[in-house]
């Protein structure tokens, strides 16, 4: 297994601040699986807005996060990455359980 930190992740997916959202990736087994973390701060700008008195973290951004650490471990897998994009396509009965709040740590398991 091995683990991915946040400048080798930008090495394979385009994604910058503000909108990447996976700080390292870990426990990478090829192409089957891995762990994406994003600690999650009071600082990130989504918060401003969503929403001022209760700081979520949007739906749609956990699923990006999500789509991100999926790109990147494809991207990590290829040979020649330099000239491929991954996108991220559809997604079907997305559920959330429990609130993404400030201070926590998304663990994203694709």
């Amino acid at each position: 297994m091995s683990t991915l930190s946040c400048l080798e992740i930008q090495k394979l997916i385009p994604h910058r601040y503000p909108f990447l959202l996976v700080d390292s990736i870990q426990d990478i087994e090829g192409m089957e699986r891995a762990v994406g973390l994003k600690n999650v701060t009071i600082n990130e700008p989504f918060f401003q807005g969503h929403f001022p008195d209760f700081p979520i973290m949007p739906g749609v951004l956990i699923v990006e996060a999500m789509a991100q650490t999926a790109g990147a471990i494809v991207c990590n897998h290829l040979n020649n990455h330099d000239n491929k994009s991954v996108f991220f396509m559809s997604i079907e009965s997305a559920r959330f359980r429990k609130p993404v709040l400030p201070g926590h740590q998304l663990r994203l398991i694709v």
